[in-house]
């Protein structure tokens, strides 16, 4: 098999899907998380500097989630399939709700009644929870495994089998996860009542995600051992948890000294480490079947061929510096706290 820098293709693709997803998953969790609070704050000028802090990025953000998607198809296409079909579910759930969180933001400044405003704000802000709790939902079922059979076909359930416990447990983390990372974002944007009251916000966050990061790590060592393999056979890996609690650890001692910008650097940290977990627990695993290892979809049977790896490759190599570029000059443009004019949300 051909290799590039002593890596074969397949691995650097499935490195650069891993990193479009975690990028994803830093700069639209913080949004999702912000959304999911929108519903605390009482005050119309509360919400609409909350909903004001997203909105000239939240769009943007989602590139990231449409180019990880492209990137997976083209990659690992076996994958594609098989993922969709066997979550079908929640990811037109997904869809569902990842459009009327779009419209919830664009149509609730449309018109001056009460009644328009708090129905858009309850849609803005459950499309906002059910997003990440859905996002996580969709990784426990990843690493637990899927009823996968026969020629990558799924062999479970159509309704609810994706609902199992641990897949749950993994969606509460997701959001509390994603629900403090929001909150620092939203203490970087306001000032006044509106800061003060998320600083109380973001502890019951970091409390809700401590619990539930516990509660899911627990079951994951006693229920899920094939997912601390890896870390038995290469006791070297183990850095990876530490530095992962190191950085957990950071994000609750920052805010209390309101070192918000460190806080916010560490809570992404927090999510990057996390999903570098997750990729040394499955590789070369991509989707695991719950039936026999012999079905399990991995990034050499799932990966498009050699010859268009070593293309795409080239077209992250142009690409990928043109979507950081834009990235950094969007938030540079908009960094600082919110002020509400005539052309605001």
């Amino acid at each position: 098999m051909e290799t590039f820098l002593g890596l074969d293709y397949p691995t650097w693709w499935f490195l650069v899907v891993g990193g479009l997803f975690s990028g994803y998953a830093i700069l639209d969790g913080f949004d999702f998380g912000a959304g999911a609070w929108h519903l605390f704050l009482k005050k119309e000028n509360s919400r609409r500097i909350a909903l004001n802090a997203v909105g000239p990025v939240w769009d943007g953000n989602e590139v990231w989630l449409v180019i990880g998607g492209g990137a997976l198809f083209a990659g690992f296409p076996v994958m594609y399939a098989t993922m969709f079909s066997s979550l079908y579910v929640p990811f037109m759930l997904f869809l569902v709700f990842i459009i009327f969180r779009a419209i919830s933001i664009e149509f609730r400044g449309k018109e001056p009644m009460l009644w328009w405003r708090n129905l858009w704000d309850v849609s803005y802000s459950v499309s906002s929870i059910m997003l990440a709790f859905l996002l996580g939902v969709v990784l426990g079922n990843v690493l637990q495994g899927i009823a996968i059979g026969e020629n990558y076909q799924y062999q479970g359930g159509v309704l609810f089998e994706f609902l199992n416990p641990y897949a749950l447990m993994t969606g509460f983390t997701t959001l509390s996860l994603f629900m403090a990372h929001g909150a620092i974002f939203l203490l970087l944007k306001t000032e006044g009542r509106l800061f003060a009251k998320l600083t109380r916000l973001l502890k019951r966050g970091m409390i809700f995600f401590m619990v539930s990061f516990a509660v899911t790590t627990l079951y994951t060592l006693i229920y899920i051992p094939h997912l601390s393999d890896d870390f038995k056979s290469n006791p070297a890996l183990f850095v990876i948890p530490l530095l992962t609690f190191l950085s957990i650890a950071n994000v609750p001692r920052l805010a209390e000294k309101r070192r918000y910008k460190s806080a916010f650097l560490f809570s992404s940290l927090t999510i990057a480490f996390l999903l570098v977990l997750v990729a040394v627990e499955l590789y070369p695993v991509l989707l695991r079947s719950s039936i026999d290892p012999q079905y399990n979809i991995d990034i050499y049977n799932a990966a498009s061929s050699t010859k268009s790896l070593q293309i795409m490759m080239v077209i992250v190599a142009i690409g990928t510096p043109l979507v950081l570029f834009y990235t950094i000059f969007v938030y540079k443009t908009f960094w600082g706290k919110v002020k509400l004019d005539e052309t605001s949300y």
